[in-house]
C-alpha cells in the first residue's frame, strides 16, 4: 500500500514522495508549487459536512483539475462524491442510495469535461458493507477492470478497524480486481494487515490532529514527515489476500 500525506499547504508537498492536496487549497493560488506524485482531492468532506452540497459546479472543478494537471505528477483527481455517514445523511435529508446516485451523476458529468487528460478517481460510497456492493452494481461498466477507486465514508471509523475491514472485504469479494484507495485513514486502521493488504493506496491528515492534541503545531510539515515515516516503516504483514 502506498501512503499519500494530506497537507494543509501545497508548498509543503515538495518534502514528500506522495502528497494529497485538496482543491480548496488551490482555488485561490496564483502560481504552481513543487510536488512529485500527488492526488487532488475534491474537498468533498468540507463541502458536504459544512454546507450539505457542493458550492462549485462540476465544470468549475474540472477547470481546476485541468489547470493543475501538469503541475508535478498528478496521478488522479478524486470525483465529487457524497459521504454516507448517518450525520451527513441527516444533514442533507437524503438517503444513502440517493447519495450514491448523486456521486455517480457527478462522476459522469466530470467524465464529460476537459480535465487535461487527468485520471478521475471514482468513489464507492455507502455505510454498511452491502451498500458498497450495491454501489459497485450501480456503477456498472463505468468501473473498468483494475480501476483505481476510492472508498468513502471510512475516515470516521478509524477507531473500529473491523468495520473498515468488513467494508473492504465486501468490495474485494465483489470486485477483487479493483485497486482501492482509503480516504483519511489513521494509524489505528492502518495497523490492520487486512486493511493494508486490501488497499492499493491511502491518505491521511491525522498527523495534524495528533500534533495539536499533543500541544504542537498542527500546520508544521515536519510533524507530517515524522508521522508519514512511521506509517511507511510499519512492519509488512502478509496474509490471505496477497497474490
Amino acid at each position: 500500500m502506498r501512503f499519500f500525506t494530506g497537507l494543509h499547504q501545497p508548498s509543503d508537498a515538495k518534502h514528500f514522495d506522495a502528497a494529497f492536496v485538496s482543491v480548496n487549497r488551490l482555488r485561490d493560488r496564483k502560481s504552481g508549487f513543487e510536488v512529485g506524485d500527488w492526488i487532488m482531492d475534491s474537498g468533498a468532506f468540507t463541502e458536504i459536512s459544512k454546507y450539505g452540497h457542493y458550492r462549485h459546479e462540476v465544470g468549475d472543478y474540472a477547470a481546476q483539475i485541468k489547470r493543475w494537471s501538469t503541475n508535478g505528477n498528478m496521478l488522479a483527481a478524486v470525483s465529487q462524491d457524497f459521504m454516507c455517514e448517518a450525520w451527513i445523511v441527516e444533514k442533507t435529508g437524503l438517503s444513502v442510495e440517493i447519495h450514491q446516485q448523486l456521486t455517480i451523476e457527478r462522476y459522469d458529468a466530470l467524465m464529460q469535461c476537459d480535465v487535461g487528460g487527468a485520471y478521475i478517481m471514482p468513489v464507492l460510497q455507502g455505510y454498511d458493507p452491502q451498500d458498497y456492493v450495491r454501489h459497485i452494481e450501480m456503477y456498472g461498466d463505468r468501473l473498468a477492470h483494475g480501476a483505481w477507486v476510492g472508498v468513502g465514508s471510512v475516515c470516521k471509523r478509524n477507531g473500529d478497524p473491523r468495520a473498515i475491514e468488513n467494508v473492504l472485504l465486501a468490495i474485494h469479494a465483489k470486485r477483487p480486481d479493483l485497486r482501492l484507495h482509503g480516504f483519511g485513514l489513521k494509524s489505528t486502521a492502518l495497523s490492520s494487515w487486512i486493511v493494508t493488504e486490501l488497499l492499493h493506496t491511502a491518505d491521511s491528515m491525522a498527523w495534524s490532529f495528533h500534533a495539536r492534541i499533543n500541544g504542537r503545531n498542527g500546520n508544521d510539515w515536519k510533524e507530517a514527515k515524522v508521522w508519514t515515516d512511521k506509517i511507511n516503516r510499519r512492519p509488512m504483514q502478509y496474509g490471505l489476500f496477497m497474490e
